[in-house]
């Protein structure tokens, strides 16, 4: 794979589709800015005193106008960054650019094959011989992957001498991982174990990163300290849930023109982020229909007006199909070939998973029709009638589309920068051992705090009295720690 790293005037290194959208990039993040008021709150309050001066900083998370912010908000307080996108789709090349030129090295373009995906992310973790980053922005968890898989690669290694062997999973993805460490060993069969030494700790951004983590914790494998940002309410709450209430029909209209009025939508969970789907399809006129295992979910979905049914009662019926699981196997190839005629299937969870991508892309004798980039018809043999996918079963409101709204993904974002100003500022007091926490109560309301007066609001102060008579402090906390909605 002939891929080189480039290097600005200034000698920063990067590696993006084309630097010419850089001017486009900023007049863009310009405008963020404005509706991402958390993240400018935080420049203020602590870019005097540098605070991240001295870090090294690592993202793999999608390299969009908004994460722009983001990454140039870490370079205001004084952290140097390498980033990389946590998804092959989703990267605006304009932000890309942008950044690569002004702020910091990136390695992200939209339409990237896995196996530049992985180079990319290789490239974010590589701050030369002196170990990797101080710190990791993660989204889905692959960089935090990448460490650990290599560490134990290089514990093999060094009791056995044996290489890890690409062919020993059935996963092309993993082979991909595999490949890359064991090209490692070769060159350097310490360079994992020097990044878990001075790595400080993660923050997590998405439900699937934050499951890996949680599992590591609980075999005892965990490396290194975790932030679990997803489950701060002005995370999971505002990014998944009002987020994808915008990002959901506009992907569906850029990449299909499909009026969603009168339409049957399936959609497959609902959790936050098939509320907020299943709130946006309804809100667009569509019939809804939910898809659940958990009873509770169930019956929020029956109390807000939805039907209940398995995808087995709807498959031939429905018009939409969205999966919102973060689960595997939600909708597989015997499921699209009972659909109707051009049935939309798109995924809006983390991985590509969701939809049995492999299993229709090996069916026999299909078609596959590529309409546009990330929109494809797929024709079935024996019906002739086909479906069509969206962003081969990735994130479609990133890939079809531009995501969240700005202000949106500022509520997510500030709580990044104060997950990522706690791990370092207590990296040596061991307030964090190798475990997975969350932000206290206090931080996620700060975060709230921060955003309201963009929106015109005027918060009620508690008086003493019920200040006592409550038992909460004038000053907050207002909700308890287990408070998640």
């Amino acid at each position: 794979m002939a891929l080189l790293v480039e290097k600005t005037s200034s000698g920063r290194e990067y590696k993006v589709k084309d630097m010419s959208q850089a001017d486009f990039g900023r007049l863009e993040i310009e405008l963020a800015e404005v509706e991402m008021p958390g993240l400018v709150s935080c420049r203020t309050e602590f870019g005097p005193s540098q605070p991240f001066k001295g870090a090294r900083i690592t993202g793999s998370l999608h390299m969009t106008i908004q994460t722009a912010v983001l990454i140039e908000t870490l370079t205001a307080l004084g952290a140097e960054v390498r980033w990389c996108s946590c998804n092959i789709f989703s990267t605006q090349d304009h932000a890309a650019a942008a950044i690569a030129r002004d702020s910091a090295a990136v390695f992200a373009w939209k339409g990237e094959t896995l196996q530049e995906y992985w180079w990319c992310t290789e490239r974010a973790l590589d701050w030369g011989p002196g170990g990797g980053p101080d710190l990791i922005v993660d989204d889905g968890g692959d960089a935090t992957l990448l460490i650990h898989e290599g560490v134990k690669a290089e514990e093999v290694f060094a009791k056995t001498g044996q290489f890890p062997d690409p062919t020993s999973t059935d996963n092309p993805e993993f082979q991909i991982v595999l490949t890359i460490i064991k090209d490692g060993l070769q060159v350097d069969p310490k360079k994992y174990h020097k990044m878990k030494e001075r790595l400080v700790g993660v923050s997590e951004e998405t439900t699937t990163g934050v499951k890996r983590l949680y599992q590591m914790q609980e075999t005892g494998a965990l490396l290194f300290p975790a932030i679990n940002v997803n489950d701060s309410v002005t995370k999971s709450k505002f990014d998944n849930l009002y987020g994808c209430r915008h990002s959901l029909p506009d992907g569906l209209m850029r990449a299909t023109d499909v009026m969603i009025a009168g339409k049957v939508a399936v959609i497959c969970g609902y959790g936050d982020v098939g509320k907020g789907c299943a709130a946006a399809m309804k809100t667009a006129g569509a019939r809804v229909i939910v898809t659940e295992i958990d009873p509770i979910c169930a019956l929020q979905a029956l109390m807000e007006g939805l039907q209940v049914l398995t995808l087995e009662d709807v498959v031939s019926e429905a018009d939409i199909f969205c999966t919102t699981t973060g689960n595997k196997d939600i909708i597989m190839v015997d499921h699209m070939r009972k659909m109707k005629n051009n049935a939309i299937v798109c995924n809006i969870g983390h991985f590509d998973n969701e939809i049995d991508m492999l299993g229709l892309e090996t069916f026999p004798g299909v078609k596959r029709i590529t309409i546009k980039p990330q929109t494809d018809r797929w024709v079935f043999p024996d019906t002739k009638s086909g479906i069509i996918v969206l962003a081969e079963g990735r994130l479609m409101n990133l890939g079809c589309a531009t995501g969240h709204p700005s202000f949106v993904m500022s509520c997510s974002f500030t709580n990044q920068v104060i997950a990522q100003l706690e791990l370092w500022n207590e990296k040596s007091s061991g307030k964090y051992e190798k475990k997975v926490y969350v932000l206290p109560k206090h931080l996620d309301e700060k975060v709230a705090a921060l955003h309201l007066g963009k929106l015109g609001a005027r918060l009620t102060k508690l008086t003493k009295d019920q200040s006592d008579y409550v038992s909460i402090p004038v000053e907050g906390p207002y909700k308890p720690v287990h408070y998640r909605y």
